[in-house]
């Protein structure tokens, strides 16, 4: 079981621009295996958004046949309608691996920088840097598709404790 390689999705929802990025986890060992974005037009509608979102995200579970996803849990801003736009794009995040059989976990955005660089206030830059030096074959396209790895190595990190809670639940 420690042998055994899974490929995990970290997802890093927005509607406009949605964070993908995969990663392979053997025991303690990480590997980078693709990363992007999926992109949405503000001129569209939000329901065009979102359809574009979830087709995007379909196809990257097509292509990349993840085992498990990870998706970063939703911050809540000054902007009600902001926020509520985000929980949307999110809850595509969320539903297109659950579609496709596919488990998925949810990490605060404090945890992932707290695992990824040790500060659960690092900024962008630091999460990059540290995702490149814990993947160094990774060119991440984007500050989105960055934010997408560093989710999944916080998943790779976790999710042994994940799964005994719940056992134990």
């Amino acid at each position: 079981m420690a042998n055994e390689t899974i490929r995990i999705i970290g997802i890093d929802p927005g509607l406009r621009n949605t964070g993908w990025g995969i990663i392979a986890a053997t025991g303690s060992h990480i590997s980078y295996i693709a990363d992007g974005t999926v992109r949405s037009a503000t001129r569209e509608t939000l329901s065009q958004r979102l359809c574009h979102l979830h087709d995007g995200l379909q196809a990257v579970l097509a292509e990349w046949s993840p085992d498990e996803a990870a998706v970063e849990e939703t911050f809540v801003n000054k902007d009600a309608r902001a926020t509520l736009k985000l929980g949307q794009a999110r809850g595509i995040a969320m539903l297109v691996p659950a579609l496709a059989g596919i488990a998925v976990a949810e990490y605060s955005p404090n945890m992932v920088k707290k695992t990824v660089v040790g500060s659960g206030h690092a900024g962008k830059q630091q999460i990059q840097a540290m995702v490149k030096m814990l993947l160094p074959k990774s060119d991440p396209e984007s500050a989105d598709s960055a934010d997408a790895l560093a989710i999944a190595i916080c998943h790779a990190q976790h999710r042994g404790y994940n799964a005994m809670l719940e056992q134990c639940s």
